[in-house]
């Protein structure tokens, strides 16, 4: 079985992952995750949006760690929850990302400023998902 994105269309896979977003051709404006429609830039009365790939690296804007298990439709990893943690990641492009953070690293890991890279691991069988994963210095 070959595991595929647990959210389709807003990340890639492979050597150099990366966030897919959406950027407004009349403002610039860019969202994560990706959004159709109108543009909510209030000073902008745009249609229609342009693919966006994202950063790979940002800053640490705040983290925690979710010392009980999420409701659902989040998915345990196994029979007993395990405390994870979760890093908001400000990007270069001026949004705020949230998620959690790659395996065999946590809140003592991080510090508010840090850098981080984005990278993709298993969710569960199957399925990948993006995380945060702290950028040796």
């Amino acid at each position: 079985m070959t595991a595929t994105p647990a959210i389709e269309g807003w990340f890639t896979t492979g050597e150099a992952p990366a966030l897919l977003g959406s950027r407004c051709p009349s403002c610039s404006t860019v969202y994560f995750p990706p959004v159709s429609g109108f543009c909510r830039n209030p000073g902008c009365d745009g249609e229609g949006f342009e693919s966006a790939e994202l950063s790979r690296v940002g800053t640490v804007w705040s983290y925690t760690d979710a010392q009980y298990q999420p409701p659902a439709p989040y998915i345990a990893r196994g029979e007993v929850h395990a405390p994870f943690a979760i890093a908001a990641v400000e990007l270069p492009e001026g949004l705020v990302v949230l998620g959690q953070v790659a395996d065999g690293f946590g809140v003592a890991d991080l510090t508010v400023g840090a850098r981080v890279e984005l990278v993709v691991e298993e969710l569960c069988p199957g399925e990948l998902i993006w995380r945060w994963q702290p950028v040796a210095s």
